[in-house]
Formats: C-alpha cells, structure tokens, sequence
C-alpha cells in the first residue's frame, strides 16, 4: 500500500476500531457481543497452536534437560574433585604412618646399638653419579654431617657418606660395587670382607679358608678405626650360598642384605658410635620355630576266622557264617 492521505486515515479508522471492540469487549465480561467470534477464532486456530506447542515442547524439554545435565554435571565433577582430596587425604595418611613405622624401627635399632644418629629423607637417586647405586639426603653439613658417617635403617646397613653438601648429602648405598665393609660373623666371630654386586647377594670373603658356614648364618658390621667410615655392630645380611671349601686361604660365601635398597624412605646417619661394641647384639631375635605335632596311629589285631575280636562280637568272616546258620534253619 502506497503512502497516501487516504492509507493513513484508513490506518487511524482500524485503529479506532479495534480499540472501541477492545473496550466493548472488557465492558461486556462473558456476555461480550464478540465472544462468538472469539470462539470461533478458536475452534479454527486452536488445533494450529496445539500441533505448535507440540513442535515446540520437545526443544523445550530438551533445552531444559541440557540446564539439567550440565547442573548434575557440575555436582557430579564437585563430588569427584571432593572423593579425590579425600583419597589424597587418605594417601597422606597412610604414607605417613608408614614413616613413623620405619622411624620406630630405626629408632630401636640405634637404641639397641646405643647409636646416635641423625634423621634423614632420601630425596633423590643417584643417575647424576654414574652407574653408581647412590641416594642423596636432606641432611648436609648444616645439620653436622660429615663424610665417611655410617648410615642404616630399622633393617640394617643402607651404606656411608661419601659427599657432604651445606644441606644435602650422598650416600653410596651398600650394594654398589665400589663398596666395602669389614664383616664379623654371628655367634663365631668369623671375619670377612663384602662387597657389593648390584642387585645380587653380597660377596663375602671369609679371611678363615675353613670357616664353618651354612645358609642361615647372619653378619654385622666389625667395625672401622675411629669408628669411621663403619660403626660394629650394624646388621648386614644373611648368607644364602656357600661356596666349597678349596683349600685357599680365604672362602667366599654369599649373603642377602637385610636392606631393600630400591625402596628407601627413612635413613639414620650415625653422628655418634656407641660407647662399647654391641657385637651382635643389634640382630633381631631369630623366630622360634613351630613345634611339630606327632600323630601314632596303633594298628588292631584281626582275630582268627570265625574267633570274636577283643569287644566280644565276631569278626566279619563270623558274622557272615551266623548269618548262613540262621538262614539255614527258617522252614520253607
């Protein structure tokens, strides 16, 4: 339509129309002259708007369901995040009482070697070494350590300081085989010498060619002078192999560490010797073994055919012969 005089006052007439069938409308409530054709409008568009919201009502849904999912998404992860600090909590939890574990184990260790020592936290490997089987500590010259200190755990020896930082220190762990240690043997006071070899069994050279050892026979450290780089006393391993006695001057036997040297946590470095030789007095109590129990079974005597065993009633041959008797005399 063209913008004339005539299309604006025909615009203002609809206008004014439908204001005065808006008013009439109000004014008459339900008896309103245009309810009829309010009906009407919606018998014929009601369907339409029906087939509409039923178009409609599933994008609806679905909207509101993705709100729903992204809120129960967030629960969900919230929950997550909360289970995970708790399994961390726990983790924490565990870890720590597995250190205070290992520290009272080295604490009666050192209180039975009546060692002084001082506690460390292996916090590194030693790859930057080499080859070599080192671990650093968090303890260093500010903490009074010093090169050539023993070093030991609640099993046992774990090795010696051999570098000395202001806060840090290494230590050459037991099993390298750069390292060796004096040895005195349980109960026969056999001297030797071990040596590392990775993750094998010590090499022990007893100095006594015909040393009496057998599998079972466990070690200590003998001891170094001046107590350095070795304190006496510290238990080393148990011997696992023999070799035969040749004739040498010397004999080779070898003995598992005490020590797991792939899991190490919690060290003690001795920054004090004890007074007197503990010997081998710092070895656990061995455990006492089971008593065996011995079971005598007493075979019974069978009794001649047709005789009665020792509780009166015949045997079974007997048994079977009374029987034939007692058949034989029923009169047909």
């Amino acid at each position: 339509m063209r913008d004339t005089r005539e299309s604006r006052l025909l615009l203002v007439l609809l206008i004014a129309i439908a204001f005065a069938l808006i008013t009439v409308d109000i004014r008459g409530g339900q008896e309103s002259p245009v309810d009829g054709a309010r009906q009407a409008a919606a018998a014929v568009f009601g369907p339409v708007e029906n087939g509409v919201a039923a178009a409609v009502d599933p994008i609806g849904n679905a909207i509101g369901a993705v709100r729903d999912s992204g809120e129960r998404h967030t629960r969900i992860a919230a929950l997550e995040k909360e289970n995970a600090e708790l399994k961390a909590e726990l983790g924490s939890d565990d870890r720590n009482r597995n250190r205070l574990r290992e520290l009272d184990s080295i604490l009666k260790t050192a209180g039975a070697g009546q060692y002084g020592i001082k506690g460390a936290q292996v916090i590194a490997i030693g790859a930057a070494q080499g080859f070599s089987w080192t671990v650093t500590v968090d303890v260093g010259a500010r903490d009074g350590i010093k090169r050539d200190m023993t070093v030991l755990n609640g099993s046992g020896l774990v090795g010696r300081v051999t570098t000395v930082g202001p806060s840090t220190s290494t230590v050459l762990l037991a099993n390298d085989p750069d390292f060796t240690v004096g040895t005195r043997m349980e109960k026969s006071d056999e001297l030797g010498f071990a040596t590392g070899q990775g993750d094998r069994p010590l090499l022990v050279q007893l100095l006594n060619g015909k040393a009496k050892v057998k599998a079972g026979d466990r070690l200590v450290t003998f001891g170094s002078r001046a107590d350095k780089p070795f304190v006496p006393g510290v238990p080393v391993g148990e011997v696992v192999r023999v070799d035969p006695a040749g004739g040498g001057l010397t004999r080779n036997i070898y003995v598992r560490p005490y020590v797991g040297f792939t899991k190490l946590d919690i060290v003690g470095i001795v920054v004090q010797a004890p007074r007197a030789d503990p010997r081998d007095t710092v070895l656990p109590q061995k455990p006492t073994p089971a008593p065996t129990v011995t079971v005598t079974v007493t075979p019974t005597a069978t009794p001649p055919d047709g005789q009665q065993a020792a509780d009166g009633q015949p045997n079974q041959q007997g048994r079977n012969q009374q029987q034939g008797q007692d058949q034989g005399d029923v009169t047909p």
